[in-house]
């Protein structure tokens, strides 16, 4: 008599069903979370390809288990010099597709398998920001006299205007800003929450000219490339890099300081706080969806802790009497 065996299930129908039935069907989830869940996918299967020899049309759910994730999550800050925390958001993907494939009965003791990996534990440094001089002196170093000076000095005084995400700022229309009576920009946040944050004025005397330029219309990307399509996350820092490069001349401290964009959010955050603006205000102006977020910039602020420091009142400290010298062997034989 013959055992019938339970045919195995293909990864290929069960990966798509999980992308179109449940991120996009039942969860809603923004283009920006499945472009990063897709590209997650796209990494595992090209390593489990190279590594293992096995075809992405021919990979089994069970293909994915746990050894072989533990292996793709290890080559990933091996080879691609991830860090533990983008380490864990791989991994944190991996848990929500087999957290959905555990619906099938076949699938449920690969899937805890693969959910019972363990996030690695890493050290949460202190925020990095630039101090005011400093970045006066990157919003200093643009060149207006051109039309990609005129855009970069626009896209970094947006940058610490706004305290904006990198692709938040990319994703800027020319719809999304408004120069009428209350200047503000409107910002398509993470996780599809959109906020306004108003304008200095000196962002405001950028914009007018720049939006009077020909051939834009609304849908237009407020800050293009040179093709006039939307800049990348890469180009946008790669601008910054040679802004600050030509900062550093005037304020050697930035040589020594790596200039990203998402440490310009970090500063913008920081001079508000240092200038008394409540974390409440900052959590909503940066977009932040828990104020315990937001937290991690008070730790950081050396100098509001050394006001607090001065209002303690120092101790008194007793100093002993140094005692005279021991006879050298003595001293020796005590020790």
């Amino acid at each position: 008599m013959s055992v019938r065996t339970t045919p195995k299930a293909m990864l290929g129908p069960v990966l798509q069903a999980y992308f179109c039935s449940y991120l996009i069907g039942q969860r809603d989830l923004s283009p920006r979370t499945i472009s990063a869940y897709r590209d997650m996918f796209r990494l595992l299967l090209r390593f489990l390809q190279k590594r293992y020899g096995i075809q992405p049309d021919a990979l089994c759910v069970d293909d994915l288990d746990a050894p072989r994730v533990l292996a793709f999550l290890a080559d990933l800050e091996k080879s691609r010099g991830n860090c533990a925390r983008s380490r864990n958001a791989r991994l944190a993907v991996l848990r929500s597709f087999f957290r959905y494939a555990a619906a099938d009965p076949r699938l449920l003791p690969v899937a805890q398998r693969v959910r019972a990996i363990p996030m690695k534990r890493f050290d949460r440094t202190i925020v990095g920001h630039l101090s005011p001089e400093q970045m006066q002196a990157v919003l200093d170093a643009g060149d207006g006299a051109t039309l990609v000076g005129q855009r970069d000095q626009l896209l970094l005084l947006l940058l610490y205007n706004t305290g904006a995400r990198v692709s938040e700022i990319a994703a800027l229309k020319v719809r999304d800003v408004g120069l009428e009576s209350s200047a503000a920009v409107h910002i398509h946040g993470k996780g599809r929450k959109q906020r306004s944050v108003p304008l200095w004025q000196e962002t405001v005397q950028l914009l007018r000219p720049w939006l009077r330029r020909g051939g834009i219309t609304s849908d237009s990307p407020l800050l293009p490339n040179a093709r006039g399509d939307t800049m990348s996350r890469s180009g946008i820092a790669l601008r910054l890099r040679l802004a600050t490069t030509r900062a550093a001349a005037k304020q050697p401290s930035l040589q020594s300081v790596r200039v990203s964009p998402h440490i310009i959010r970090h500063s913008t955050a920081m001079h508000m706080l240092q200038s008394g603006v409540e974390l409440a205000g900052i959590a909503m102006w940066l977009g932040h969806e828990s104020i315990q977020t937001t937290h991690q910039y008070l730790d950081a602020d050396l100098e509001s802790k050394r006001q607090a420091l001065a209002c303690l009142e120092p101790p008194r400290i007793r100093r002993q009497r140094r005692s005279a010298a021991k006879p050298l062997m003595r001293f020796l034989k005590e020790l």
